[in-house]
């Protein structure tokens, strides 16, 4: 497995996929881009509190990837909407996000449980519930997993809290599973270290010690080692 490594600009996390600034992964075989929980719309969603700036920005990364990577897929794993309801302004600013994200590359969109019962279609176009790529089961995450099947998928929003309200995402990964950390600003992530983090991994049968952490900052991904390693350095650094 993927042991601790310097910085770089790109880190293979599991067999065909590598890890990318910015909390994307790639599936070098199809030129496949992974983005997760990019909670479109998030501030209209919310009660319009809040200037939408969030869709314009995350997308934008999102093409940049795309652009940089020479991309022929991007695949959304879920909660590519915060909410399907919202004001017509913001179906337009999702809809024109997506348009020039389309003029790059085509989209798939994996339906996450933000979606709700129409699955996001109302404003996505066609969804679906999980593909595959590369022999991976690419799905959301909030359901259970398939038995035996390797999958990559978004949900659990994880990171490595560093502490006075910072955080840094991150991706999980083990030989079947791949987590990919989320794409909105809104979310601090769930601390890999916490025991709701063991708790969600539990169901595919992952310990501490099976699974590798890479943190991703906008311009670096850090290869951290086993999440035990992690565990262990970091709590005894918090004591």
């Amino acid at each position: 497995m993927i042991g601790p490594a310097p910085a770089s600009e790109a880190h293979p996390i599991a067999r065909g996929v590598t890890a990318l600034p910015g909390g994307f992964a790639l599936l070098e075989a199809s030129r496949v881009l992974l983005c997760a929980d990019a909670h479109f719309a998030y501030e209209d969603v919310m009660g319009g509190a809040l200037p939408l700036w969030s869709t314009a920005e995350t997308s934008a990364t999102i093409a940049s990837a795309a652009r940089r990577h020479g991309v022929r897929e991007i695949v959304f794993l879920g909660d590519v909407l915060h909410g399907s309801s919202m004001s017509a302004g913001a179906v337009r600013a999702v809809q024109d996000a997506l348009l020039a994200l389309r003029a790059i590359a085509p989209l798939t969109f994996v339906a996450g449980n933000h979606e709700g019962r129409g699955r996001g279609r109302s404003i996505l176009g066609e969804t679906v519930e999980a593909c595959e790529r590369d022999g991976w089961h690419l799905i959301h995450g909030d359901k259970a997993p398939l038995a035996g099947t390797p999958s990559i998928i978004g949900h659990l929003h994880p990171s490595v809290h560093l502490g006075a309200g910072n955080a840094m995402p991150a991706f999980l990964a083990a030989r079947d599973l791949v987590v990919v950390p989320a794409l909105t600003p809104y979310s601090i992530g769930l601390d890999v270290l916490s025991d709701a983090c063991l708790a969600a991994l539990a169901p595919y049968g992952l310990t501490r010690a099976a699974v590798h952490v890479v943190a991703a900052s906008a311009a670096r991904v850090y290869p951290f080692g086993t999440l035990s390693r992690v565990y262990h350095f970091l709590r005894s650094a918090r004591e």
